[in-house]
C-alpha cells in the first residue's frame, strides 16, 4: 500500500513554505497599498488643477509645435482643436483652428508660403492651407473654409479630412517616441436621432496619437465640462459643451457619466443658418457672430435679428432633448439636493446667453431639481482642461 503524503492528508504546509506564503502576501498587500495611495494622490492633483486659472493662447504662425511634458488634454472640436497642459498654478492651453483651405500648386506660391511660415501640406497640385491661416486666405478670397469635422464627427466629405486633422494636430504636438506620456482627447457623445456612430470618429483619432508615441484615453465632451468646472460640487451635475459642430450633454453622479448624448446642432448651425436667411457666407456670419454680437440688447439689424431667432431655437431644441432623454430614462441616480448646470464651448460667449437660456428652461419640466446655471470661467478652453484634469487623475 503507498504511504500518502502527510502535507495532502493534514492540509498543514511546511513551515519554510508558510512563511514565504506570507511574506509574498505582505508584499502583494504592500504593493496594493502603495498602488492605492499612488493613485489617490493622483486624484487629489486632478482636482487640484481643476481649480486653477486657465492662461490660454492661439498658435502664432510660423510657432513651432510643442513637446508636452506631464499628462496632456486635447480638445478635438469641430471649430478648434486646444492643448491644455498643467504648469505650475495655472493650466496653459494653446489653440489652433481646425479648418484648411486650398489653392493651386506653383512653385512661387510654394516659395511664398515657405518664407511667411504659413502651415501647409501639398498634394494633387494643391496647397492645403491649415490653421488661422486658411481664415485668412478664405476671408481674402471672401469664401468659407472647409472642416475636417462636421456636426462634431470626422466629415464623411472631405476625402482628405483625416489627414489634414492629423497635420493640425502636429502643429500642436510633437511625437513622443518612448517617453509614453498620457494624452486624453475629447469624443462627443452619440447623437440623438441619428445613426453616426461615434466609435469610427475616436478609433481614428486614437491610432493616430499612439502613432506619435502617446498614451491615448477619451472623455466625453460634457464630462470634461464636469471634471473643469464641478469640483466643488463633488463633480456631480450637468455638464454642456455647446461647440460648433454639436452641444454635448452630461449628467454626472460623482465624476461618473450616468448620462451622455448629444445634438447635432451648433455654433456651424447657426453661422449657416443666419448666413441662408440674410444672404451671406457663413464666415462673415461667424466673424460678426464673435465680435460684434450680444443677446442683452435688441438686434440692430437684420443680421443680430437671425441670430437672435437660431440662438433661441437651438437653446430650445437642446433643453426640449435634455427633459426628453431624462425622462424616459431609469439610470437617474436618487440625489436629494439640487445640481448645478455648467455651460462651455463658443456658443455660449454672447453677453446675455446665460438669461436666455434661464428664461427657456421655464418652457421644460426636468426630473432633477436645478441649483444654479453657470458660464464656465474659460468657456473655449474647458473641454480641453477637463480633459486634462482626467489625463491627470490616470497617471501612472
Amino acid at each position: 500500500m503507498k504511504h500518502r503524503n502527510k502535507t495532502a492528508l493534514t492540509g498543514r504546509v511546511p513551515q519554510a513554505a508558510d512563511k514565504t506564503s506570507r511574506a509574498a502576501a505582505k508584499i502583494d498587500n504592500q504593493l496594493g497599498s502603495n498602488k492605492m495611495a499612488s493613485d489617490l494622490e493622483n486624484v487629489d492633483t486632478a482636482i487640484e488643477a481643476s481649480k486653477k486659472i486657465v492662461v490660454s493662447r492661439e498658435k502664432e504662425i510660423g510657432e513651432s509645435a510643442e513637446y508636452p511634458k506631464g499628462p496632456v488634454g486635447l480638445d478635438i472640436g469641430t471649430s478648434h482643436i486646444v492643448m491644455a497642459q498643467n504648469k505650475g498654478k495655472q493650466i496653459q492651453t494653446v489653440k489652433q483652428l481646425n479648418a484648411f483651405f486650398t489653392i493651386p500648386y506653383s512653385k512661387f506660391t510654394k516659395k511664398i508660403l515657405v518664407e511667411n511660415d504659413i502651415s501647409f501640406y501639398e498634394k494633387d497640385d494643391l496647397f492645403y492651407i491649415l490653421g488661422f491661416s486658411a481664415e485668412n486666405f478664405a476671408k481674402m478670397f471672401n469664401a468659407n473654409t472647409r472642416r475636417t469635422m462636421e456636426q462634431g464627427l470626422l466629415s464623411a466629405r472631405e476625402n482628405e479630412g483625416i489627414t489634414v486633422l492629423k497635420s493640425i494636430i502636429n502643429t500642436l504636438i510633437k511625437g513622443s517616441p518612448g517617453k509614453n506620456e498620457i494624452i486624453c482627447f475629447s469624443v462627443p457623445g452619440a447623437p440623438l436621432d441619428n445613426l453616426n456612430s461615434v466609435v469610427y470618429h475616436e478609433s481614428i483619432i486614437k491610432m493616430y496619437l499612439t502613432s506619435l508615441g502617446y498614451k491615448p484615453s477619451s472623455i466625453n465632451e460634457g464630462l470634461a465640462t464636469v471634471m473643469s468646472e464641478l469640483a466643488n460640487d463633488n463633480f456631480t451635475g450637468i455638464g454642456i459643451s455647446m461647440g460648433g459642430g454639436m452641444c454635448n450633454v452630461c449628467l454626472s453622479y460623482l465624476s461618473v457619466p450616468v448620462i451622455t448624448y448629444s445634438i447635432q446642432k451648433g455654433g456651424d448651425y447657426i453661422d449657416t443658418m443666419v448666413g441662408l436667411s440674410v444672404g451671406e457666407n457663413a464666415t462673415t456670419i461667424k466673424s460678426i457672430k464673435e465680435n460684434d454680437f450680444t443677446l442683452a440688447a435688441p438686434p440692430k439689424n437684420r443680421v443680430e435679428t437671425a441670430l437672435e431667432i437660431y440662438y433661441i431655437e437651438l437653446v430650445r431644441t437642446l433643453l426640449k432633448s435634455l427633459e426628453t432623454t431624462l425622462r424616459k430614462t431609469d439610470k437617474i441616480p436618487k440625489i436629494n439636493t439640487s445640481i448645478p448646470i455648467a455651460l462651455s464651448g463658443g456658443t455660449v460667449l454672447p453677453n446675455g446667453f446665460k438669461e436666455l437660456f434661464k428664461k427657456t428652461m421655464q418652457e421644460v419640466d426636468l426630473p432633477v431639481n436645478i441649483s444654479t446655471i453657470r458660464i464656465a470661467d474659460d468657456p473655449l478652453n474647458t473641454t480641453a482642461k477637463g480633459a486634462m484634469v482626467m489625463a491627470l487623475s490616470e497617471e501612472i
